[in-house]
């Protein structure tokens, strides 16, 4: 991987395809991995997720070793921007191990990104009531 910030490691659609999930094969939403995910999707050139950037560096060391932690620069990798209708940045892209990724939205504080962490750790019960995000309809392909 090119670049890494604490415990954050930064994806190319290669990498996604191979780590994440490989939409030029699949329809169907299949996690690659084995613990939750969070990939911020970001650009260099904006403030709020300069913001943001802290926060999750933080948060990857909190739940090293249980949550995998991703960045995307939008910039860099506008295909798996427009894969997951990334219109607005920073988004956070959260995967549990089993069930479809969500997405929030905007710079959000560490307390509510850890609740929703921890609603994708394994034993939540609290479950993940994000508004679904990737469906079979999905038609993007690389």
């Amino acid at each position: 991987m090119a670049d890494t910030k604490g415990n954050v490691k930064a994806l190319n659609k290669r990498e996604f395809k191979e780590r994440i999930f490989d939409y030029s094969f699949s329809k169907e939403w299949k996690y690659k991995g084995d613990q939750p995910a969070v990939i911020d999707f970001y650009a260099d050139w904006c403030k709020p997720c300069k913001v943001i950037a802290p926060i999750i560096s933080e948060l990857s060391s909190d739940y090293e070793g249980k949550v995998n932690f991703y960045k995307v620069n939008t910039e860099k990798e506008p295909q798996l921007s427009k894969i997951f209708g990334i219109a607005n940045i920073p988004t956070l892209l959260l995967i549990p191990v089993e069930g479809q990724p969500t997405m929030l939205k905007g710079v959000q504080p560490k307390f509510v990104l850890k609740r929703h962490i921890e609603r994708m750790l394994p034993g939540s019960r609290k479950g993940f009531s994000l508004k679904k995000l990737f469906s079979s309809n999905n038609k993007n392909k690389d």
